[in-house]
């Protein structure tokens, strides 16, 4: 057995189209589908009920809310494919893993889809939602976003960081077992949900500014305020997130860059508190991690800078899942 293929490879954030979703059972022209995921050994995925921020009246957050309601029912359904099963647990996902199966997880991005009704924070948990994505780019109502849009009206902050009704958010998602995501969120609501939250915070799909000054990416002060609450910083395949283009051309990037910033967040808050995943579907793919089917690329990579299978496992899923019962836990 191969290092990559003994390893639990959990991929955390993977966007779908909605709602023309092609069968994901079968090839498509989507960068991640079932046979993709078993072809490049991907033990389990979290696909996204993603929402764009749109005008924030009663009309567009009951909008956005069906909307991810209905995708996280889609999401759901597709752990009845043979071979796989919808997990909402970490136990369900390592048995799943032990079984040879392939996992289906389901989290909400953007709590625009939640509207004013923190309810439905506890109802997206109980359609196995592992993780809400605070904010996408806009502002909403619980938090700044790091991307404002003014064609929205946005100016540069609009809250200081989280709102109350987003302080007020923090604290239900602590107490219905739902993962913060501060991805996407700015930088001042991002180390206010740190100091809030009683459990780890998670930045799901991001990169380190220190090596790309991109506003998606997390700064020094943000990695060392993951650390100090038990979080972890997954560094994704944006290429715009990892590397800075030249003069009105495309970001170009590989997997070496990704390691890069994974090993720049290693030097500052330790191996513990870092991970991966693709934001494949959303903006994710590099030169030698194209799809979901080159997955063992990042393993070759991190086995040629000398980690080994325990250390690969960590960042894989092993910190991931580390965060995720704690989460639980409350």
């Amino acid at each position: 057995m191969s290092l990559h293929d003994g390893t639990l490879v959990l991929d955390t954030h993977i966007d779908i189209r909605w709602s023309d979703t092609p069968a994901w059972t079968t090839e498509t022209r989507q960068l991640v589908d079932l046979p993709k995921l078993r072809a490049g050994g991907v033990n389990g995925a979290v696909f996204i009920a993603y929402v764009a921020q749109g005008k924030r009246d009663a009309q567009g957050h009951a909008a956005a809310s069906a909307r991810a309601a209905a995708m996280l029912e889609h999401i759901a359904a597709r752990g009845v494919a043979a071979g796989t099963r919808f997990c909402a647990t970490p136990d369900a996902l390592e048995a799943c893993f032990a079984a040879g199966e392939t996992a289906v997880l389901s989290a909400v991005e953007n709590g625009y889809a939640m509207g004013h009704d923190l309810s439905r924070l506890g109802a997206w948990r109980a359609q196995g939602a592992i993780y809400l994505t605070v904010t996408h780019d806009g502002h909403n109502d619980l938090a700044d976003s790091a991307r404002p849009k003014p064609a929205l009206g946005d100016g540069p902050a609009e809250h200081g960081g989280l709102s109350p009704l987003g302080e007020q958010a923090i604290a239900e998602m602590n107490r219905v077992g739902l993962m913060i995501d501060c991805a996407h969120v700015a930088k001042a609501g991002m180390l206010r949900a740190v100091e809030l939250s009683r459990v780890p915070v998670a930045v799901t799909h991001t990169a380190c500014t220190a090596l790309c000054a991109h506003p998606r990416g997390i700064d020094d002060e943000q990695l060392d305020a993951l650390k100090a609450c038990g979080g972890i910083a997954q560094m994704t395949a944006v290429p715009a997130f990892l590397r800075t283009a030249p003069a009105g051309q495309p970001a170009q990037a590989s997997v070496a860059d990704i390691v890069d910033h994974m090993e720049h967040a290693i030097r500052r808050i330790g191996i513990e508190h870092v991970g991966i995943s693709s934001d494949f579907d959303g903006g994710g793919a590099v030169q030698g991690w194209a799809d979901a089917a080159q997955s063992p690329a990042i393993t070759e990579e991190l086995a040629r800078r000398g980690y080994g299978a325990r250390e690969i496992g960590m960042l894989w899923s092993g910190n991931f899942i580390r965060v995720w019962r704690a989460v639980l836990a409350g």
